[in-house]
């Protein structure tokens, strides 16, 4: 071969690279007939300038902690990301690529942590992609502040994000990169595919914002607009941003969606539908891509493996870790157990305080005040956990005496008490969602607990994010208060009906309504011991009293005896049983009493995680809920769900409250005892 053929190689090489991209995202879309090969075709080389000259990954250790975190916010364009992901190394073969969006693949429509090795977040829904990069650079910027030490720097690795039109649109965004700013997350870049199409077209007609003057005043750091096809300009963009001490990174690049293709480039017809055999052919004309489908070059694949890269980057820095362990012995154990998301040794004695606590007290407080009291032990105990309130933290009493506010100096460093301790409370601002979205990734991240908390009825705003924490098995904690009418003169607005049956409805999130002080704190003992499910905690405002209990851990079983006849002074068995969660289960007390006055027998059940008590086997639901027993279920919400339990009549709220204080609210509605204690004897027949 001549030196003139062999520059012209070397030259077309690089365009070749993203042309790879292009190439299995239009062949593995047009193969499953399915997909959108648009975006990962316009941001070939976006990808090729970050992946290939930035990023800091191995793809042979794909959970190596100190990577770079990348998320493709645009999630709809996870072929360009299963296709990074097969170039570079990572367990994803070609096979699988062939079976893009087939059942049980490793490339399904969106991204799945969890299910292919490489990704870091599950994206689809459009704006929680870019708010879970922040939480993962807020992990990061948080554990660099705690644990690196003088000539020991283990944390050290950047948040970088791709994304679209569609994620600068939706709300979630605009919380996020506030925040992003106001934290001086200056380890986190984004690359704004800048193409100017969604599927209704063109969207200059509905999308006209000043996206650079947008972020600029939410204190980002703006670059471009660069040409966001030419690699060598995004590659200079991104090393210029990372030359930013003090401010996150937003880099324009413009590109054309469908790049490549003759007749589909620069139209929302590349964004969601296969090109077509024939389009397909004329875009790998136009693109000089001559191999057959799914056949990339082996010059080409050489180019793009990182596999040397990564294992030197990764052995580099377990070699400084060995030297920072040999150093700090005690924060690198504490480290490696909390990157591995284990608990303490002692949590078992740490939850007996904290439960043994409340049972000892057997104290008369809001279940909000309970929660709290809790979090005074584990926070104490756990450094890992990281508070936070949507502007309500005296009201959700989410903070406690070892978690200050979280505040950074006007360099961005975290700011520390006189005892060296950063906060660990953050006051994320009326953000309901930004807020769940960005706990999600700061539990994606590792190394932190997060919990958060608002109104139980402002559950909505956030209800997506706590959607995907549930479907990508997070650990992350709501705290919702305000759990009922028993919130009072607000009313309707603020006044929970539907909201703890439909978080019930989640797939995997467990939900708790603790009745009092030892149910609360049980409730937090298994949400955080529970690694793998989200958890909600929906508390009360006004006082409830202690109930005498001889067992608390028959609470972890989610529904449990909680009174028997004879505690009542009737030695007959049960003709009924009361079921009853949080602030009603008191109601379902006083009405037992009021009832054996009658010679009539009630079991009250008391049952603070529905989720939890439908995962025990049959014996103990039977032996908790007898067949043969009429059940009466009251709750101050919806009744839709109580009917599952075999229900004879279940008293709940199937409309919307009223502004009145609680105790004239209760009654109007019917949570009193009397008419508990009527609907019992309606359901006798007595």
């Amino acid at each position: 071969m001549s030196s003139a053929s062999t520059r012209s190689s070397a030259a077309a090489q690089p365009a070749q690279m993203a042309n790879a991209i292009r190439a299995l995202a239009m062949d593995a879309v047009q193969q499953a007939n399915s997909g959108h090969p648009g975006a990962p075709m316009g941001m070939a080389e976006m990808a090729q300038a970050l992946w290939s000259r930035h990023l800091k990954h191995n793809p042979k250790a794909p959970k190596w902690f100190d990577r770079d975190r990348f998320v493709l916010s645009n999630g709809h364009g996870s072929m360009l990301l299963y296709a990074l992901l097969n170039l570079t190394g990572y367990a994803l073969s070609t096979e699988e690529l062939k079976n893009f969006r087939q059942l049980h693949s490793l490339t399904p429509g969106h991204p799945e942590v969890d299910v292919t090795p490489g990704i870091e977040t599950t994206t689809g829904p459009l704006g929680q992609g870019i708010t879970n990069a922040v939480g993962m650079a807020l992990a990061e910027k948080l554990l660099a502040s705690e644990f690196n030490k003088d000539g020991h720097t283990v944390v050290d690795h950047r948040t970088y994000v791709f994304m679209g039109d569609g994620c600068l649109m939706e709300g979630i965004s605009h919380e996020a990169v506030a925040l992003a700013g106001a934290w001086k997350l200056n380890k986190l870049i984004a690359l704004y595919d800048d193409n100017g199409i969604s599927i209704d077209g063109q969207v200059a007609p509905w999308f006209i914002d000043n996206t650079a003057g947008r972020f600029s005043a939410c204190g980002w750091n703006v670059i471009g607009p660069v040409d966001g096809h030419d690699v060598n300009a995004v590659d200079a963009a991104i090393a210029q941003a990372k030359l930013c001490a003090d401010q996150p990174s937003l880099i324009i690049c413009k590109t054309a969606i469908g790049k490549g293709s003759p007749n589909r480039a620069n139209t929302s017809k590349a964004h969601g539908e296969p090109l077509g055999g024939e389009e397909i052919k004329l875009t790998r004309e136009a693109l000089g891509w001559t191999a057959e489908p799914f056949v990339i070059p082996e010059d080409i694949r050489a180019a793009w493996d990182c596999t040397a890269a990564g294992a030197a980057a990764n052995a580099s820095w377990d070699k400084s870790f060995k030297a920072y362990a040999k150093a700090y012995p005690e924060l690198a154990a504490s480290f490696v157990r909390r990157m591995a998301g284990e608990l303490p040794e002692n949590f078992a004695e740490i939850a007996v305080e904290a439960v043994g606590g409340a049972h000892d007290k057997a104290e008369t407080v809001a279940s909000r005040k309970a929660s709290q009291q809790a979090l005074e032990v584990f926070t104490a105990a756990l450094p890992e956990l990281l508070g936070g309130s949507a502007d309500l933290t005296g009201s959700n009493l989410t903070n406690t005496k070892s978690t200050p506010n979280l505040r950074f100096d006007a360099a961005g460093a975290v700011v520390k008490n006189e005892a060296g301790q950063g906060g660990r409370h953050i006051n994320y601002g009326v953000r309901e969602f930004g807020m769940a979205a960005i706990m999600n990734g700061v539990a994606l991240h590792g190394g932190y607990i997060p919990y958060g908390g608002t109104f139980l009825t402002f559950s909505d705003y956030s209800r997506n994010a706590i959607r995907m924490a549930a479907l990508m098995k997070q650990r992350v904690i709501h705290v919702f208060t305000h759990d009922s009418i028993g919130l009072g003169e607000d009313g309707p607005t603020h006044q929970s009906v539907e909201h703890a049956a439909s978080l019930r409805l989640i797939p995997g999130l467990d939900v708790w309504r603790p009745a009092d002080t030892t149910e609360t704190a049980v409730a937090w003992t298994m949400a955080l011991a529970n690694k793998n499910r989200p958890s909600a905690l929906l508390l009360s405002r006004q006082n409830l009293p202690y109930l005498p209990k001889e067992d608390a851990d028959v609470i972890t079983k989610g529904g449990y005896i909680l009174s028997e006849p004879i505690e009542v002074g009737l030695k007959k068995p049960a003709q009924a049983v009361i079921i009853a969660t949080g602030s009603e289960v008191q109601l379902a007390m006083n009405a037992q009493a009021e009832l054996a006055k009658a010679k009539i027998a009630v079991r009250v059940v008391s049952m603070p995680s529905t989720t939890v008590f439908d995962r025990q086997d049959m014996a103990y639901k039977l032996e908790v809920l007898p067949a043969k027993l009429p059940r009466i279920a009251i709750e101050a919400g919806v009744t839709d769900g109580w009917w599952k339990y075999g229900c004879a009549a279940v008293i709940g709220l199937d409309r919307y409250g009223e502004s009145a204080p609680a105790g004239v609210l209760f009654k109007l509605f019917g949570f009193t005892v009397d008419n508990l204690a009527l609907t019992v004897r309606k359901v006798l027949g007595k």
